[in-house]
């Protein structure tokens, strides 16, 4: 409770969700990333892509971990800034690793695009907000 206590007294921008947006979204795009990351590790495993284009997926699901603890337990934005951003390059680059292996992968991967681009935008604000 201390946690959302915290994040409910920073300054948002006027266009921040609601936080009860933030559970159902998440619970979708985890279950897109768990197909299709899935798939890429599979993929990896039995040697049909090179480790090298399943590193940024690798990279991208430990920053996205990374990312609660940075900014609730810690209460660091400027940490949580930095680490969306690793999150949105790793999701970039893992899309276009991919792209010419299995194109679907790609495609899947939008949702969590547009999502952490707004959520880029929204994490760099509120850093700003509250600097």
């Amino acid at each position: 409770m201390q946690n959302y206590e915290w994040y409910q007294q920073l300054t948002k921008p006027s266009w921040s969700p609601p936080a009860y947006v933030f559970g159902p979204v998440w619970t979708f795009l985890y279950i897109l990333m768990a197909v299709s990351f899935g798939k890429v590790f599979l993929m990896a495993w039995q040697k049909q892509i090179a480790f090298i284009v399943a590193l940024p997926f690798a990279l991208n699901l430990i920053f996205n971990l990374a990312f609660t603890p940075i900014q609730f337990g810690l209460k660091n934005n400027l940490l949580a800034s930095l680490d969306i951003l690793l999150i949105l390059s790793t999701l970039v680059w893992a899309m276009i690793a991919i792209y010419p292996h299995a194109r679907w992968i790609t495609y899947i991967q939008i949702p969590y695009l547009i999502w952490v681009a707004f959520a880029t935008v929204l994490q760099l604000t509120v850093t700003f907000l509250n600097r």
